[in-house]
């Protein structure tokens, strides 16, 4: 006798509520990332195997589902897709994180970059909710150079772009923010939330961009990547930094996060001017 099996609702979709596994078979998993590049434009191959496999399986657990029934899901739902492409890309951030990198940026780097070109062009790669493109904002308008600076913050995820264009901020973003800065270029809620004032604002353009797959800009002075390339194959981190050394004006700087270097950054054409932060070979 065949054992009743009753019916679960998520949204349209109807699947069993007593959906079983003890594991996903790898040829699924394969199977599913060809799908969402071919659907989504999304080269999930680039990035490490394990953590996209193991991100995706999360979600197929909440769900009771297979890879097959929850592709289904994304290409039928766009709730569902926002919600993977969320848990595909890394948004925890805060304003001035190592804040001892950006008091370089400011006190010596930006000076340098304001003095030989007559306009700056900067590059936020995986701004997120834009904590990262705001901080370098607010560094240009401590500086009085807003009126020459334009800085581009792009990132794959569309719904942290909409958080970043919103610009308000829970008060744990702030835990690296000078007391100073914060009451100079954020308005307080009542709901105790941050709100970045338009001065900041107004000269950050926010766009959706895949890293992996779009072309780059080019003559930027200086490009912020930080905590993004650690995760990607070691195949696509390598010609993510030959694509930046082309996007950067000779003498440009590229600025990574603190667990992240680049082994062969003479073959790029950089040189390491302080750790973290490579300078192009003019």
């Amino acid at each position: 006798m065949q054992e009743e099996r009753s019916e679960k609702k998520i949204g349209p979709f109807k699947f069993q509520s007593n959906f079983e596994w003890k594991e996903f078979p790898q040829e699924e998993f394969e199977w599913f990332v060809k799908e969402a590049e071919k659907r989504f434009g999304l080269n999930l191959s680039s990035y490490k195997p394990q953590r996209v496999k193991r991100r995706t399986e999360l979600l197929l657990r909440k769900y009771n589902v297979g890879y097959r029934e929850y592709l289904n899901m994304l290409i039928k739902d766009k709730k569902y897709l926002d919600e993977f492409m969320d848990k595909m890309t890394i948004n925890v951030t805060e304003f001035f994180r190592n804040p001892e990198k950006w008091w370089e940026l400011r006190d010596e780097i930006i000076p340098l970059i304001a003095k030989n070109s007559l306009r700056m062009k900067f590059w936020s790669a995986g701004c997120s909710s834009g904590e990262e493109p705001y901080s370098l904002a607010i560094l240009v308008n401590e500086l009085n150079l807003s009126y020459k600076t334009r800085i581009l913050a792009t990132d794959i995820d569309i719904g942290v772009l909409g958080r970043a264009q919103e610009g308000v901020y829970e008060e744990r973003a702030f835990v690296s923010t000078p007391k100073e800065y914060l009451e100079k270029y954020f308005e307080k809620l009542p709901d105790g939330r941050y709100r970045i004032k338009d001065s900041v604002k107004k000269i950050v353009e926010f766009k959706r961009h895949d890293l992996l797959k779009d072309p780059f800009e080019k003559n930027f002075d200086l490009i912020v990547c930080r905590n993004v390339v650690i995760y990607f194959e070691p195949e696509a981190k390598n010609e993510l930094y030959r694509k930046f050394a082309e996007s950067l004006k000779p003498g440009g700087f590229l600025f990574v996060g603190n667990t992240e270097r680049i082994f062969n950054y003479k073959e790029l054409g950089f040189e390491i001017y302080k750790p973290f932060i490579y300078r192009k070979v003019e």
